[in-house]
């Protein structure tokens, strides 16, 4: 039997600096995962995931990450993706400096 699907955002990392960002509504990459869609819909993840692929002047390594929805939008269920929202780790700078 198939698992049933959950929820998901479109994440990757920006071309130029590195950071992590995320696919939001309105096609914009954003810093913060609570602005991303939140996705619930397989056939649509799956669209809006080969729409990011296709942006490889701006992102790379796009996938999708599983997501639950927060008080303020999209929050990370995994470990991983919890820690790319507070960006490199090796000394403060970037999301860290703040």
């Amino acid at each position: 039997m198939a698992r049933a699907f959950t929820p998901k955002v479109v994440t990757a990392n920006a071309l130029l600096e590195g950071d992590a960002v995320w696919l939001t509504e309105d096609n914009q990459w954003t810093r913060d995962i609570a602005k991303a869609e939140l996705i619930t819909d397989e056939a649509h993840g799956d669209l809006r995931l080969l729409e990011a692929q296709a942006r490889a002047d701006e992102i790379s390594g796009a996938y999708l990450a599983d997501a639950k929805p927060g008080t303020d939008g999209p929050e990370p269920t995994h470990f991983r993706e919890a820690f790319r929202t507070r960006g490199p780790s090796n000394y403060h700078h970037g999301k860290q400096a703040e």
